[in-house]
């Protein structure tokens, strides 16, 4: 019987470091802003893109939808986020960062920025490689 070694196996490296790195990338965002990890992704999408609906939020950061609800909720609550009817399907809301949600985005932006190039540094010459080899696998899994 063939005999799998776990340390060396691609699948739980990945996913090792995946949450090695989430877990030190909330120290970015997490302590001065109290933000959860779907709370952050909210965020960081509507920042990135101005508006969009919770599934399309759901869709781009690869999170549940009761996920997505939770932290729509969350940042609601904070007045970090405001909805709005879209006028085409008003079954569906767009949701938008506030002014108070823009600036909270704004400060943590530079500190995610300085976060991945240390981590881009670490890997010195390597990393273009590592990039490269990122998009080749979200390409195979249709994740680009």
């Amino acid at each position: 019987m063939a005999k799998l070694t776990l340390e060396n196996f691609l699948p739980y490296r990945l996913n090792r470091i995946g949450a090695a790195v989430s877990r030190d990338f909330r120290t970015v965002y997490g302590p001065e802003h109290d933000l959860t990890v779907p709370e952050w992704r909210v965020l960081a999408t509507l920042g990135e893109f101005d508006e969009m609906g919770a599934k399309a939020i759901g869709a781009h950061s690869s999170m549940h939808k009761t996920k997505v609800s939770r932290a729509v909720r969350a940042l609601e609550e904070r007045r970090w986020l405001k909805r709005r009817e879209r006028v085409e399907d008003r079954r569906e809301e767009i949701l938008s960062l506030s002014p108070l949600g823009r600036r909270v985005y704004a400060e943590i932006v530079p500190r995610a920025l300085a976060f991945e190039a240390a981590l881009l540094a670490a890997l010195g010459p390597e990393a273009e490689a590592l990039l490269q080899g990122l998009d080749k696998l979200e390409a195979s899994m249709d994740l680009r």
